[in-house]
């Protein structure tokens, strides 16, 4: 699967985040703070999951309906996806 550079600016940005979060504890940050970083951090991967699968879930469901199948499979396992990635 492709991945455009949409999805990868957004990993670039948690990249960023993750650096700050490792430079706040190296200068012993109030833990509020950490934890308020961390929650973000949390948030935007599982926006980028979110994105990632719903991606793969559309091009899975054409591809398959193409083929004259029905998509079922497709959205089980992207509901699947989904479920293991929390």
């Amino acid at each position: 699967m492709e991945y455009n550079d949409a999805v990868k600016n957004r990993l670039k940005r948690i990249e960023g985040q993750v650096r700050g979060v490792l430079s706040m504890m190296e200068q012993e940050k109030d833990c509020r703070d950490v934890v308020i970083q961390l929650t973000a951090i949390r948030t935007a991967l599982d926006r980028a999951i979110g994105y990632v699968v719903g991606s793969k879930l559309e091009a899975c469901i054409r591809e398959e309906m193409e083929k004259g199948n029905m998509p079922d499979k497709v959205i089980k396992e992207a509901v699947e996806l989904l479920v293991k990635s929390r």
